[in-house]
């Protein structure tokens, strides 16, 4: 177990501050002061594939840590009670000024996204996106960049994070 899992980070707790939060099982924390019972769960994020209609497909450089630089696909973190679909939408326009045509889901594949020191694990979801329109498209947000690659293009040691990775490649099996 990394020193960056929650079950080694996080010492107090979050309820009533005492520092009798303990390790109950492998993947909670209990409070012997309060009996708060705080359990270590994925958190949901989104992926994007969309292509150039020609085979290549987009991926984005990133403009924060972790990984600054790095490349990964357009998507992120799912906010409280927002639908996938619904985070699909909003990080795409927030990051590129894409709106969507239509969306199909993929699949999904665990993650570790190491932030502040602090791992937080999450299940990544994928969607195929065909965007309303390609024109315009401008990177902001947590983006640096954006490009359209083939196969022979990536370097696969760029994409730091194993579910993005996993992604592109299943991508250029199919």
């Amino acid at each position: 177990m990394q020193n960056t899992h929650p079950l080694n980070v996080i010492k107090f707790c979050p309820k009533c501050g005492s520092a009798k939060f303990k390790i109950s099982g492998e993947r909670s924390l209990k409070c012997e002061d309060c009996g708060f019972h705080f359990f270590i769960n994925a958190s949901a994020a989104v992926a994007a594939l969309v292509t150039d209609g020609f085979g290549k497909l987009m991926l984005v450089k990133r403009a924060i840590e972790p990984h600054y630089g790095k490349l990964d696909l357009p998507g992120g973190f799912v906010d409280h009670m927002e639908s996938v679909e619904t985070a699909v939408e909003r990080e795409l326009y927030e990051e590129l000024g894409m709106k969507i045509k239509s969306m199909k889901y993929l699949g999904s594949s665990p993650n570790e996204y190491i932030f502040s020191g602090f791992s937080v694990f999450t299940i990544d979801m994928a969607y195929e996106v065909i965007p309303e329109s390609m024109d315009d498209l401008s990177p902001m947000d947590d983006i640096l960049d954006y490009r359209f690659y083939s196969e022979n293009e990536i370097d696969y040691n760029e994409i730091p994070a194993p579910s993005i990775k996993k992604f592109v490649i299943d991508f250029f099996k199919k």
